[in-house]
């Protein structure tokens, strides 16, 4: 029986977390690189809002990576565990771009790098790579510079062809081990989105500079996620594309359910982050 025959449809309702200025500085985080002395190592401020997170169970066809800037789909992995880090990269990166390939028609992936979460909440006993619990704040991986760049660095040679033809960022988010009850993933719906909202926020690293964007409040925006959603199933998330007449990226942040019975377990999830060319 399919999961959406025996959920009832759950909007919840729930506090995002937004982008709120501390400083007159722009925005900034320094990623596994201490800062200058006296410096705040992010100066990203909070500005909570309630919203409502719609359910999108039962009708999971209704949403497309064009139209929305996300996409759920169906998709069973041969990796359970997610422990192994070279199995990872050698089995599950090709279970993520033939995925890629068939749902957006690309010739080329490149997957670059993926981030799995095990913790409920971020533990600074722990280096920062290991720490890494659900993000909540609204927010999106890259900014439309920021993933130009990417392809240059990672592309080297090839870059200057391939962003002539159509190119794409997209984040494959799937769960690990159960159904997520608790922290599950809210996406934001392109065509309620304001681009006056997203705040590009420079990321520091010890060999290179990237940039996000974060995102001020705008009660327009509509949100949704998947219900219980399990570990055969992924949520697409547009982080970019080089088209303009089209969603170009989506808002996402994880949300608390209040709801969520309390002994159930923790969320466990991977994301996989893809370049996707129209081009080979």
């Amino acid at each position: 029986m399919a999961i959406a025959d025996v959920l009832t449809p759950h909007d919840v309702q729930t506090t995002l977390n937004y982008f709120k200025a501390v400083d007159d500085e722009p925005p900034y985080r320094y990623i596994y690189l201490t800062p200058p002395a006296g410096k705040p190592d992010h100066n990203l401020g909070d500005d909570p809002r309630p919203v409502v997170v719609h359910d999108a169970r039962g009708r999971e066809d209704e949403f497309s990576l064009d139209v929305n800037g996300f996409q759920f789909a169906r998709h069973v992995s041969a990796e359970k565990k997610f422990v192994d880090e070279e199995a990872i990269k050698a089995g599950y990166y090709q279970e993520v771009e033939a995925l890629l390939k068939n749902v957006t028609g690309a010739k080329r992936v490149v997957i670059f790098d993926h981030t799995i979460r095990r913790h409920p909440e971020k533990d600074g006993t722990l280096p920062r790579n290991q720490q890494r619990g659900p993000v909540e704040r609204v927010h999106i991986d890259q900014t439309y510079e920021a993933t130009v760049k990417r392809v240059r660095q990672l592309l080297g040679g090839d870059a200057d062809r391939l962003l002539e033809s159509r190119v794409r960022l997209v984040n494959v988010w799937r769960p690990i081990a159960n159904p997520v009850f608790h922290k599950p993933l809210a996406v934001g719906d392109w065509r309620y989105l304001d681009e006056h909202d997203l705040v590009p926020v420079r990321y520091l690293y010890p060999d290179r500079e990237g940039a996000t964007f974060s995102v001020k409040y705008n009660p327009n925006h509509q949100w949704w996620y998947l219900a219980q959603q399990t570990p055969y199933e992924v949520t697409l998330i547009k982080c970019y594309d080089s088209e303009t007449d089209r969603a170009r990226l989506t808002p996402h942040s994880a949300f608390w359910d209040q709801t969520s019975p309390g002994d159930a377990p923790h969320r466990q999830s991977i994301e996989v982050r893809a370049l996707v060319f129209d081009g080979e």
